[in-house]
């Protein structure tokens, strides 16, 4: 196994799976993931998603790059973070809201 791995979709099955449907507010959001690093408690990889809003509620820490699209992440007091292409956030545990996908997005993620 080489120590550098290039974070990309070719060569990698996708997983499919939509919300809980008990979390979902509006539309039919697909998610497609991209698995590349799955040890030690380390996640990272794509996720794509078609648009809808839903639910959500963090335990762990994520870092996301957003590569195409436009989601709007909302705390539970209402305040909205716009994600686009070309940005980079942290989400840190405790965070709750929601997740709306405006226009399908793809991320790259490292969930710790």
């Amino acid at each position: 196994m080489s120590l550098i791995a290039r974070v990309t979709r070719d060569g990698i099955a996708p997983e499919t799976e939509r919300p809980d449907p008990a979390k979902v507010l509006s539309g039919d959001p697909v998610h497609t993931t991209w698995n590349i690093e799955d040890r030690d408690g380390l996640y990272s990889g794509l996720w794509q998603s078609t648009p809808g809003k839903w639910r959500v509620s963090y335990s762990e820490w994520e870092y996301v790059h957003i590569h195409a699209g436009h989601s709007i992440l909302t705390d539970a007091d209402g305040q909205a973070t716009h994600l686009r292409a070309g940005d980079s956030w942290i989400i840190r545990p405790g965070f709750t809201g929601t997740w709306e996908v405006v226009e399908t997005t793809l991320k790259d993620y490292v969930i710790l």
